[in-house]
């Protein structure tokens, strides 16, 4: 028979966990609340500024900028955004999957990865990948500046020919209970397909002089967006994670209590059958 101390102690640890699971739900559910708003407030920038450059990159020669310039080489680059902490479900699991389908399909590339978050950096180096710059995902809001700097030195990279390709990889924001893995490509710019191309442009002062200004502030901004949507994802993985927890620990709370409550009885009816034999054995 299982000792009944062990049991309650362990209801009691369980109970414990409950509590902290709890309070991570909470915690995650407000967090939540103001990384999406955040990301509703910037994804529709984002998405125009997108369409925007694919459009210019339609229209104007590939030797107008130097973040249009197709090499043809061989080297690319991976910004790879993840959580610095775990208990959040699926959220960095699936990341890294893309991630690796992306290095799988481009066997033949040299590829290095420039990290945002601390499970990204001990992922990629167990598996000794080139990592080129790594950062911490940080606990605070996405600040813009952050994103610019990231943005900054991506594109002096870029220019210097350190790589050729360079891909964003997080996970998009759909709802608490649903977040997509996304491989992006941003740079260099993609020219947007002839049927999707719509209205014409007139540049004022040039072309060269538009595209310097829209191209880097493009790549700060769609690291922001990934940013930003990578936040939000991570508090929704974490509140579906803390919830499934929680739920869990209330149906092992009562399984245990159910277990003890049947074995305390079996004690009781065996002390009380022990009276009654000894008592029994008095009368004789």
């Amino acid at each position: 028979m299982p000792n009944l101390k062990d049991i309650k102690r362990r209801i009691k640890s369980v109970k414990s966990t409950q509590q902290i699971t709890k309070a991570m739900k909470m915690v995650a559910a407000a967090k939540l609340k103001r990384a999406q708003d955040d990301i509703t407030a910037a994804r529709p920038y984002a998405e125009k500024m997108l369409d925007i450059m694919n459009s210019l990159a339609s229209r104007v020669r590939p030797d107008a900028h130097p973040l249009l310039s197709k090499r043809g080489g061989n080297k690319i680059e991976m910004l790879v955004v993840t959580s610095d902490r775990g208990l959040c479900g699926g959220f960095n699991s699936n990341i890294f999957r893309a991630a690796e389908g992306f290095i799988r399909k481009n066997g033949d590339a040299e590829i290095s990865v420039n990290i945002i978050g601390r499970k990204a950096k001990d992922y990629f180096k167990r598996r000794d990948m080139n990592i080129r710059q790594e950062r911490t995902a940080g606990s605070g809001r996405p600040k813009y500046a952050t994103a610019a700097e990231i943005a900054q030195e991506i594109v002096d990279s870029y220019i210097k020919e350190t790589f050729d390709e360079t891909y964003l990889v997080y996970s998009e924001f759909i709802s608490a209970l649903s977040q997509k893995p996304v491989v992006q490509k941003l740079l260099p710019v993609e020219p947007a397909k002839v049927e999707e191309i719509s209205g014409e442009y007139i540049y004022e002062p040039s072309q060269e002089a538009i595209l310097a200004d829209l191209l880097p502030k493009y790549v700060e901004v769609q690291v922001f967006r990934a940013l930003l949507e990578s936040q939000a994802s991570e508090h929704g993985a974490r509140m579906a994670a803390m919830d499934s927890a929680t739920k869990n620990a209330k149906e092992m709370i009562s399984s245990l209590t159910l277990t003890y409550n049947r074995f305390r009885q079996a004690a009781i009816t065996k002390e009380l059958m022990e009276i009654v034999s000894g008592a029994e054995a008095l009368k004789g």
